[in-house]
């Protein structure tokens, strides 16, 4: 009787180890699968965060531009400024993919503490980074916009920005080239009264400040990405 209890208890540890194995191994599958969720992911965050960053430069780039005609008028070059304008007066929202797994029970699934660490901090990092796109896409409503009404810019911005084609940056289709016609209004425009605004000259010079400080804080979050691709690449088996 002795040996048969002996033996059901060990039948019974064994089954208890083989579940357990079984569990491990299902847990290490759903880990796997989490893992490559969130290698997908943050790819496709890093690629949409280096276009916001480049469409920031791009401003940049644009509203020194702008600065260098309004400082020498006799350089006033129309295509050129039309262009410029439109391109400072663009919206680089960072709106990365989000996913459900901090907050619930697929969490627990992650055995890297550092991957775990960085995904929990990743929505406070990212919210950073919005909280100057919010300000700024304000200021482009409200301020931008208007100035380029009131000067009457809108019309011939608009027409030059389509009249030989355009692609934006942001595009989900980057082979196809948007094309068509607005024409240029048949209004007066001096463009030496218009760079002589000094509203326009503080706008441009605020976009600036808007884009570096978004650019100085997209930069640190874009080394998160790499630092958590890098530990989640090292996971995947």
């Amino acid at each position: 009787a002795i040996g048969e209890i002996v033996l059901v208890v060990i039948g019974i540890l064994i089954a208890l180890q083989i579940n357990n194995w079984n569990e491990r191994q299902q847990d290490l599958a759903k880990e796997q699968a989490i893992l490559k969720q969130l290698q997908s992911e943050y790819k496709s965050n890093l690629t949409q965060l280096d276009e916001k960053i480049l469409m920031r430069n791009e401003a940049m780039v644009a509203c020194n531009n702008i600065l260098q005609q309004i400082d020498d008028p006799e350089k006033i070059d129309e295509q050129s400024l039309l262009s410029a304008l439109i391109t400072i007066a663009r919206d680089p929202t960072f709106d990365p993919i989000q996913n459900d797994i901090i907050g619930s029970e697929k969490i627990r699934l992650i055995r890297n503490d550092s991957l775990v660490r960085m995904l929990s901090n990743w929505s406070s990092e990212v919210y950073q980074v919005q909280e100057i796109e919010v300000d700024f896409r304000k200021y482009r409503t409200e301020t931008i916009f208007t100035c380029y009404n009131r000067l009457g810019l809108t019309r011939n911005m608009n027409n030059n920005l389509w009249k030989d084609g355009y692609t934006p940056t942001e595009a989900l289709d980057k082979a196809y080239n948007y094309k068509f016609t607005i024409n240029p209004s048949k209004k007066d425009l001096n463009l030496e009264t218009v760079l002589q605004d000094v509203e326009l000259e503080g706008i441009v010079s605020q976009i600036i400040t808007y884009h570096q400080i978004a650019n100085i804080q997209s930069t640190t979050l874009r080394e998160r990405i790499i630092n958590m691709l890098s530990i989640i690449e090292g996971e995947i088996e």
